[in-house]
C-alpha cells in the first residue's frame, strides 16, 4: 500500500508503472467507493499505460481531514497527488464525483491534463434540494438507511440478484464508508458547478454511461457531451451507474479506442 502526505491529509494511492511513451491513467472514483472498482479494468491495462489510481480524502484508507469539503479540496489532493510524482499530461478518469474531479483539475491545472474521460458524470449533478435529502437521512439514520435506495442507481437489476457475490461486496463498500467524508463529498458535490467550464474544456474528451445508470442517467451524461467542444459520447448496453464493475471489457475498449491515438501527442 502507498500513503502520500498531501495538504492536510495522508491519501492512500497506488502506482503501476507502464511505457514510458505512453501516457499516464489517472483514476478517481465515485461517491462512497474505493479505488478497488477499477480493478477488472485496471488489470486489462496494466502494462500497457502507466496508471495511478488513489482514494479521494473521506474514502477507503485516506485520512478523511477537515470537514466541510468542496470540490477544490478534492481536486487540490489531486494535483498534489500529481505534483508528488511529476506527472503532467495525464488522460483523467473520473467516475461520478470523480468526474467532477476531473473538470476541476483541468480548469486549476490544465497542464496536468491531456485528455478526459468523463465516466456517468455531469457538469452538475442533482440539485441543492436532493443532496440536502440525502445528508439530512444520512445524519439522521446512518449509510445503511440509504443503501438499497443507492444500489438501485448504481446497478441493474441483473446484477442485484441476490445469488450475486459481488453485489453484496459492493454494498458493503458503502456502508462501511466513513459517514463524514460520505456527507461531506455529498455537500461538495452539491455545491459543484461546471455548466460554463465545461465549455472551455479544449482537450480531447469522452463521455461515457452505463445504458442503465440511475445517478447520472445518459441524458444527463449527454447534455454535458453538448457542452464540450468535439466530445465524444458512448453508451455502455447493460450497465448501472458503475461500468467497471458491471461491464469492465467495454469500458476498457473504448478507453483503448480513445487512448491509443493520443500517444503520438505525448
Amino acid at each position: 500500500m502507498q500513503f502520500a502526505r498531501i495538504n492536510d491529509i495522508s491519501l492512500h494511492h497506488q502506482v503501476i508503472g507502464g511505457p514510458q511513451d505512453k501516457p499516464v491513467l489517472v483514476f478517481a472514483n465515485s461517491l462512497g467507493t474505493d479505488f478497488r472498482i477499477w480493478r477488472d479494468v485496471v488489470v486489462r491495462l496494466a502494462g500497457d499505460y502507466p496508471i495511478i489510481l488513489y482514494d479521494k480524502r473521506g474514502h477507503g484508507l485516506s485520512d478523511i481531514g477537515q470537514v466541510p469539503y468542496s470540490i477544490d479540496d478534492h481536486v487540490s489532493d489531486l494535483s498534489g497527488l500529481l505534483d508528488l510524482y511529476a506527472v503532467k499530461e495525464a488522460v483523467v478518469i473520473g467516475l461520478s464525483v470523480g468526474g467532477l474531479i476531473a473538470q476541476g483539475l483541468y480548469a486549476a491545472r490544465p497542464e496536468l491534463v491531456k485528455a478526459l474521460v468523463l465516466c456517468d458524470t455531469a457538469h452538475k449533478i442533482g440539485t441543492t434540494e436532493s443532496w440536502n435529502a440525502r445528508i439530512a437521512t444520512v445524519e439522521r439514520d446512518g449509510i445503511e438507511s440509504i443503501a438499497d435506495a443507492v444500489m438501485g442507481l448504481w446497478f441493474t437489476p441483473a446484477f442485484r440478484r441476490p445469488e450475486n457475490t459481488a453485489y453484496h461486496g459492493y454494498r458493503n463498500m458503502l456502508v462501511r464508508q466513513p459517514a463524514t467524508g460520505y456527507l461531506a463529498t455529498c455537500a461538495a458535490i452539491r455545491d459543484a458547478d461546471f455548466t460554463d467550464a465545461a465549455r472551455r474544456i479544449a482537450v480531447p474528451t469522452l463521455c461515457v454511461v452505463g445504458d442503465q445508470d440511475g445517478s447520472t442517467p445518459p441524458d444527463v451524461v449527454l447534455s454535458t457531451a453538448r457542452l464540450i467542444p468535439a466530445a465524444r459520447y458512448e453508451i455502455i448496453a447493460d450497465a448501472g451507474h458503475i461500468p467497471c464493475v458491471e461491464q469492465p471489457e467495454a469500458l476498457t475498449a473504448l478507453l483503448r479506442a480513445f487512448i491509443d491515438p493520443l500517444v503520438d501527442r505525448v
